[in-house]
């Protein structure tokens, strides 16, 4: 029986040792930190032995293969360890998509992942498809290969999961952008990440789609380097393309194969320069599907947007506070700042990965009067916006951040928390923090 050794006891790692034990394995996870107790009801629920608060190597280095959750680097000694002894380490994804026969739409990109892979999902439940979210977001993809039998799988892919696939294959695979994005994980260096996202398009073939921002510098440049046999279906707001999507007379225009879609752009229920990329990949990828243009509209005009993604919380006194808590690189709070038509009070800050925030100088200076910086080091963005802004103040809490807010702002400004950095500083997650800062709204 092959042993196989999972790392990681969270939403990934416990449903990829659930798939192990379904498919027969001789399964072991082991965690260095504490499970939390779903995850710890889960294995106990399959007979999955576990560990937790430590690492014992003589349990891990017999395994055949390693199952690592995407949240561990690969510099960590352990992992040298098992590469040292030939043990094959592989992602999640990689795992379950060797039992999953479901037709797969794969998206990534530094920013609109999230809004993207929700919105496409959202058109094929509509549309009435037997249809799977997971991979990023939602419920672990191994899990649900395990207990589940979709149609279509629809798959948000971080890099990290991205890196640890070999023979996983999309039928659909969509890269929004490209933008310089945990660079701490790829020894500082552009085209580690590059390569990493790129890994998206391995193994496609003719049959399978390949969706793509052909307004984005680097994706155009790394394409002109590789050959892929997918068909190309590019979408653009700055020039027209003959298949794909692109904008003309304030319209989004979708073609695909011979079968054309038309659309308003102010009937997209997602406002935003931003926005309308991801309305244009998920309408590509809809018509891809086959779904009918009826049905592609009714989604774009309804669908309600993603929690912390630009997310209206409330008005008070004539000042909208805005969560953007997932905007966790420059890129992201660039659009974010680009899409505000009113002064801004701009809470940013927390754990900075190596970011550059040169591109957003001038709309701080054009938009914003204060920036609260809320995390623990906070020295970079005193030294990029001071001069750039009316008042800069530091708070140690979302309640704080707040509450400072609610003094500066002015009738008809906006507060936007959209932090450009992690957020493992002061919070567990960008959920958390973007939950903290709703609460602390609610309570003015």
């Amino acid at each position: 029986m092959q042993r196989i050794v999972v790392l990681g006891g969270g939403e990934s790692g416990a449903g990829s040792a659930v798939l192990a034990k379904v498919k027969g394995f001789d399964v072991f996870l082991s965690d260095n930190g504490l499970i939390k107790e779903e995850f710890k009801n889960l294995l106990q629920k399959y007979s999955i032995p576990y560990e937790e608060g430590g690492h014992t190597p003589e349990h891990i280095l017999n395994a055949d293969e390693v199952v690592k959750s995407p949240g561990i680097p690969e510099n960590v000694p352990l992992i040298q360890q098992i590469r040292a002894k030939g043990i094959p380490v592989i992602s999640e994804i990689e795992f379950a998509g060797r039992y999953d026969k479901a037709k797969k739409i794969c998206i990534t990109g530094s920013n609109g992942k999230t809004t993207t892979t929700s919105l496409i999902y959202f058109m094929l439940k509509n549309a009435g498809l037997n249809v799977g979210l997971a991979g990023n977001i939602g419920q672990s993809y191994a899990y649900q290969v395990a207990t589940e039998n979709y149609d279509y799988y629809v798959l948000e892919l971080s890099s990290f999961q991205l890196d640890g696939m070999y023979d996983f294959k999309a039928d659909i695979a969509i890269l929004m952008n490209i933008t310089p994005d945990h660079l701490d994980r790829y020894d500082f260096k552009m085209q580690n990440y590059i390569n990493s996202k790129f890994r998206i398009t391995r193994n496609m073939n003719e049959e399978d789609c390949f969706v793509f921002c052909a307004d984005d510098p680097i994706t155009v440049t790394e394409l002109e380097k590789i050959v892929l046999k997918a068909q190309m279906l590019p979408f653009s707001q700055e020039k027209e393309v003959k298949e794909g999507a692109c904008v003309k007379d304030d319209k989004m225009h979708i073609s695909y194969r011979s079968d054309e879609y038309t659309m308003y752009l102010r009937e997209l229920a997602l406002e935003g320069k931003h926005n309308l990329y991801n309305s244009m990949a998920a309408a590509i990828a809809a018509k891809a599907v086959n779904i009918n243009n009826d049905l592609i509209r009714h989604s774009l005009m309804n669908f309600n947007g993603v929690e912390h993604r630009m997310e209206k919380v409330l008005k008070i006194k004539n000042v909208l506070y805005i969560n953007d808590s997932k905007a966790t690189n420059v890129n992201s709070s660039w659009y974010a700042l680009e899409s505000m038509k009113t002064p801004v009070v701009w809470i940013a800050g927390g754990k900075d990965k190596g970011n550059d925030y040169e591109p957003l100088y001038d709309l701080v200076k054009d938009k914003v009067h204060t920036l609260i910086c809320m995390g623990l080091h906070n020295e970079k963005l005193h030294e990029c916006f001071g001069d750039k802004v009316d008042n800069m103040v530091d708070a140690l809490s979302a309640k704080e951040a707040v509450e400072l807010a609610y003094k500066y702002a002015k009738p008809g400004d906006t507060v936007l928390l959209s932090p450009a950095c992690a957020s493992f500083d002061l919070f567990k997650s960008y959920e958390d923090r973007g939950r903290q800062f709703k609460a602390a709204v609610r309570e003015l």
